[in-house]
């Protein structure tokens, strides 16, 4: 299934992230990448885990946008 474009956050300074996607099963997210080191260590603490995988990266995307995941993004 081709990518379906679900929403934008309206207030984002240049008009670029966070965005959202489906694809079937999945949603696709475009958002802020944690980068620091100290708040990466304490996101890991915090589920008990010592990495994150070498092919997946961990994002901040905010709570006010949580509604383009159940579909009412009018």
């Amino acid at each position: 299934m081709p990518p379906r474009f679900i929403g934008k956050d309206p207030d984002s300074p240049t008009g670029e992230s966070p965005t959202v996607w489906e694809d079937g099963d999945d949603f696709v997210i475009q958002g802020w990448t944690v980068t620091g080191p100290g708040e990466l260590a304490e996101l890991l603490r915090a589920s008990g885990k010592d990495a994150v995988p070498p092919h997946e990266g961990l994002i901040r995307f905010p709570k006010r946008l949580a509604y383009l995941f159940t579909g009412d993004a009018g």
